[in-house]
């Protein structure tokens, strides 16, 4: 007892402790319960004796996590489980509610794990029965019961492989959930009247765990409100058209409060979402659909519970359903419809007018709007559809909604402004055009009407010097709004009721005012206004449009169908064609990109439309003639474009000069790049003569950091032989110099290296065959001997560096480049690697040396714990079992194994890409061995010799392997399977005898009465393979493993 009364004090310091350092100490000091076999019966002791609801917590918690982390025996969990049924109803009404929900997570746990070993495991939904028909506290357990064991069963665990978990899963849905659910409505029915709303909770939690269950194992994203149609099973059928089985969601609505009623929404939300072939035919899902209708009519009638914001969206979200599963065709035929649509209208105007409480939910209702228009064409009959009279309605008041917000955001700036939001602002403009375009000329005039008067004050402030902040700001803010509205609509031209022709004259007549505002916002007074977040939060808005129009209105097929567009844009502000246009968006681009120094978001969103633009290959041609365009080419200066000089846009340098790089090469001129490279021709001569004592300050530290970003965008846009072969002797060798002294002189300095080593990275990936030199060039080996160069300097300076507080920026992500780097060298196939031993060229050896030290360097949980540097990683290990694989075998042992064994942790890897280059490595490997040493006598060459004294080091490291492989193909999800085929057959016939080891291994693994199905499998297996490892033979024996794996799975 003393020593369990120390127990007891050291459970409350571990729950309860504020000092992290003493919680620490005491998890460390109780680790042992919850990872040593050994305290499973320590942990009932406690369970029976302890008297802090601490105690019982923890010898809970660590069973669970023994169950999870342990194979333990049949009958020990069979004898806990039955410990935690009398446990839970002896004990569980006196216990805290954390320690009953822990216990009955280890309950449901042992079930769901041995969901397959045993039958009465599967008897937990009916045991909890028996709680059910206790007294109150009993009843509260038992709905818990029931609540967990449906989680457990809907969520794959740690300690269970997600094919076994499907199939528990699976079984569980067949087996006990459609019981489980009619306890759940039979416990509502049974509570409506009790006053406990605990249970009344519970019971309507178990019917929404129930209806949210995985059904057909989608794996939805829970974080998400969004899922599709509620895959209902057909045998639940009955249950679902009975009125009452809808009926009693809404009656708790009625009835209750938060969250009692919230949770009643949830219901009805999945009710609303249920396949339409599960109802027997029409009739029957007409009267569901009926039942849905008159309950949300009457909820709207009377807007009972909808003052509390949960309530209220939920019921939004139930609103949203209709526009996912009901066609406009059949609503409109339902009883009630007029009533349910007016009454529908004036709840969506009223939640326009609050639109400070339903910002998020607004969505859902212009949704169903939006469905509700889009499908008009489809409708057949004289039925009318009422949407003439409340949709206008609903596009006033959505614009005058936002307007108001915008007076309300400029007066409130601790807020998020929902023009920041760019998420939020899609998604509801996603609705706004086809409400918009529903009735076109309507809208567009009601635009043309709120926007005249803001945008002629806003012209005459500008007009005007010492014109009050504060209007200017809410001038912007209520044009931005409305200029990102004209972008929706201008996004997309489908329309219902509206001709083409005069679509795009009303289009004309809303872009008109869009493009007089761009030359009035960068006119007057309001060219200073830059830092002004309400004035980019409108060029972010003009920017929007003009990457909408483009996509609508420019380019020659365009121009040609748009006539009309284009005849009214000439009259009201002389634009006649798409060049005139093309040049006024590149005259704002250029403005922005000069007046713009310090606003990143401004600066990436106009960079963002000049790449649309220049991306495409006849608008490219066409901004070429533009004399600005042609300005920009010539004079990419931080004189012209302040944003190159500012730090914090840096990164945006390489998309500047991707684009410059683009339409350079479009002309496919020397002349034209020759002049266009004097910016950075001036950069390189001023780093070439800096002194070695100048070259560690500042200014040369940004002047490399530009220019390094500035190379790397150019890089990227040489798609062709020709065009890199510019780039190629314009910096080959005149500039390479500068490159090797920046990585020496600043290894230490993460933000010069990495912007250095991207840009090599990018330099030597040989895409669409633009490496590709002449056959009498040697430029293929000299970039390579500069590869090796920059990578030894850097990594023999960054491995004798000390470590940082942030080792993946100050280390390992220079290190995961550099892996890149030389893997795109190696894999080029523009250099003939034997050149380097031949002529004693040390080039490639100590690449591939420095790059294995750097490998070395990392510790192995920290190369799997960092996805870029993981990639990176097998890449580079790849590259090397492919290509160097004599290199990799003149290691030492122990390296050579710490490599193999790193390739198999990587195929139990999350990205498919990196078990798939696991496994071409360990079949080269495989295949090396099996041709020079398993089919010969003796091994010859010295690479054989010395892979047969590394296995003789680790005679298990290759059945290891072999053991991983057939796991993961077994018993996990495993969506490339033919790349694990592969080196399996290689390692297969490596050896007779440790291929019949390991199927010995997994035979006994398996029940008694299916060893013998499980050995025919093995013997099929086989069957046919021969032994070689010849092209035919492996596609024979990945065949075969499809088979094996399907025959062995099936229970």
């Amino acid at each position: 007892m003393e020593n369990l009364a120390q127990l007891e004090v050291l459970c409350e310091r571990l729950y309860n402790s504020r000092d992290s350092a003493e919680r620490a100490h005491v998890e460390s000091t109780l680790k042992c319960f919850s990872t040593n076999t050994d305290y499973i019966s320590q942990c009932q002791y406690i369970l029976d004796n302890a008297l802090t609801p601490y105690a019982l917590m923890l010898a809970s918690s660590s069973l669970v996590k023994q169950v999870t982390d342990h194979s333990l025996s049949l009958q020990l969990r069979l004898d806990i489980r039955s410990y935690l049924l009398n446990y839970l109803a002896k004990r569980g009404p006196e216990l805290q509610n954390f320690v009953v929900g822990s216990l009955i997570e280890l309950l449901c746990r042992l079930t769901k794990f041995g969901w397959f070993d045993d039958d009465r495991f599967r008897e937990l939904s009916k045991e909890s029965i028996d709680f059910l028909n206790q007294g109150t506290f009993h009843y509260v357990i038992g709905l818990k019961i029931l609540n967990q064991l449906i989680s457990e069963m809907n969520q794959p665990n740690s300690g269970l492989p997600s094919a076994r978990h499907r199939r528990v899963a699976c079984s569980f849905r067949d087996q006990c959930l459609f019981q489980i659910f009619q306890i759940s409505l039979t416990s509502l029915h049974q509570l409506k009247s009790d006053a406990s709303s605990q249970l009344q909770e519970l019971a309507l939690s178990l019917s929404l765990k129930c209806l949210s269950f995985d059904f057909i194992g989608t794996s939805g994203d829970e974080s998400s409100e969004e899922f599709g149609t509620v895959q209902i099973p057909a045998s639940w059928r009955s249950l679902f058209e009975e009125i009452t089985t809808l009926q009693i969601f809404f009656d708790y609505y009625a009835l209750s409060n938060p969250p009692v009623s919230k949770e009643s929404l949830e219901c009805l939300v999945r009710l609303a979402s249920v396949r339409r072939s599960l109802f027997t035919n029409d009739t029957t899902r007409s009267k569901f659909s009926d039942h849905l209708m008159s309950g949300t009519k009457d909820i709207l009638r009377t807007g009972k519970g909808l003052a509390d914001h949960d309530n209220y969206h939920e019921f939004c979200r139930l609103l949203g359903r209709f526009r996912v599963h009901y066609q406009l065709s059949e609503l409109v035929t339902m009883e009630g419809y007029g009533e349910w649509i007016r009454l529908f209208a004036e709840f969506t105007s009223k939640s326009l007018l609050s639109w400070q409480w339903v910002s998020s939910s607004v969505y859902y209702l212009l949704g169903l709007w939006s469905r509700l228009v889009n499908s008009l064409p489809y409708l057949k009959g004289d039925v009318p559809s009422l949407l003439d009279e409340y949709v206008p309605k609903i596009v006033e008041g959505y614009i005058t909604s936002r307007l108001e917000s915008a007076q309300a955001d400029v007066q409130d700036e601790l807020s998020e402004n929902p023009l920041d939001n760019v998420d939020l602002l899609q998604d509801q403009l996603d609705c706004f055009p086809s409400l918009c375009r529903f009735q076109y000329e309507n809208s567009s005039l009601f635009i043309i009407k709120v926007m005249d008067p803001i945008l002629q004050a806003y012209m005459e402030r500008g007009q005007l010097q010492g014109s009050a902040n504060s209007e200017l700001s809410l001038a912007e803010a209520k044009l931005a709004w409305i200029v990102h509205m004209i972008a929706a609509v201008l996004k997309t031209k489908q329309s219902v009721g509206c001709s083409t022709e005069s679509q795009e004259i009303f289009d004309a007549e809303l872009s008109a005012r869009v493009l007089q505002l761009v030359n009035v916002a960068d006119s007057g007074s309001h060219n200073q206004r830059y830092s002004e977040l309400s004035k980019q939060r409108l060029d972010r808005a003009l920017l929007s449009f003009f990457q909408n129009f483009r996509k609508s209105y420019v380019g020659d097929q365009a121009m040609h169908s748009s006539k009309q567009l284009y005849a009214r844009l000439s009259e009201r502000i002389g634009l006649n064609d798409h060049l005139l246009l093309l040049d006024f968006f590149v005259r704002k681009i250029a403005t922005n990109l000069k007046c713009y120094t310090e606003c990143e978001e401004v600066i990436g969103q106009t960079l963002s439309l000049f790449l649309e633009l220049a991306s495409g290959y006849m608008t490219g041609k066409l901004l070429l003639k533009l004399e600005t365009v042609r300005f920009i080419i010539a004079n990419h200066t931080k004189e012209h474009f302040p944003f190159l000089e500012d730090y914090r846009c840096s990164r945006s340098r390489t998309t500047f000069y991707y684009i410059i790089g683009c339409l350079i090469f479009l002309e496919d001129s020397v002349a034209l790049f020759k002049s266009s490279m004097d910016p950075l021709q001036k950069a390189f001569a001023s780093l070439e003569s800096t002194p070695e004592t100048m070259f560690r300050t500042d200014s040369v530290k940004y002047a490399l950091i530009g220019v390094m970003r500035d190379l790397r965008g150019l890089a990227m846009a040489t798609n062709s032989r020709r065009s890199y072969g510019v780039l190629f002797d314009w910096i080959y060798p005149t500039h390479m110099p500068v490159l090797l002294r920046g990585i020496s002189q600043w290894a230490d300095t993460p933000e010069v290296t990495t912007p250095l080593l991207k840009f090599m990275a990018v330099f030597v990936l040989n895409k669409a065959q633009r490496l590709t030199f002449d056959t009498s060039s040697p430029n293929g080996i000299l970039l390579f001997r500069e590869v090796s160069k920059i990578l030894v300097a850097y990594g023999s300076r960054i491995l004798v560096l000390p470590t940082n507080s942030d080792i993946y920026d100050y280390k390992y992500k220079g290190m995961w480049i550099s892996l890149t780097v030389l893997s795109r060298a190696l894999s080029g196939n523009y250099v003939n690697f034997g050149v380097f031993e031949l002529y004693g060229d040390r080039a490639l050896a100590d690449a591939l040396d420095i790059a294995l030290k750097m490998t070395l360097a990392i510790p192995l949980p920290d190369i799997l714990a960092y996805r870029k540097l993981t990639k990176a990683y097998f890449e580079f290990v790849e590259v090397l079992f492919s290509s160097h694989l004599a290199f990799v075998l003149s290691l030492d042992s122990l390296t050579f194994i710490h490599i193999v064994g790193s390739l198999e942790l990587g195929l139990k890897g999350l990205d498919a890409n990196i078990p798939s280059q696991c496994a071409s490595a360990i079949d080269n490997l495989a295949s090396f061995y099996f041709n020079n040493i398993t089919m010969r006598e003796t091994p010859t060459s010295s690479a054989a010799i010395s892979l047969a004294r590394h296995i003789a080091e680790c005679p298990a490291l290759l059945s290891e392997i072999l053991k991983s492989l057939f796991k993961i193909v077994l018993f996990e999800d495993c969506n490339n399977q033919w790349s694990l085929s592969r080196p399996m057959l290689s390692l297969i016939l490596l050896s007779d005898q440790m291929f019949a080891d390991l199927k010995a291994q997994i035979l006994t693994r398996q029940p008694v009465d299916q060893q013998p199905r499980i050995a025919s499998c093995f013997d099929r297996l086989m069957a046919n393979i021969t032994r070689s490892l010849d092209l035919k033979n492996r596609d024979k024996f990945s065949q075969n493993l499809t088979v094996f794996r399907h025959e062995f799975r099936v229970k």
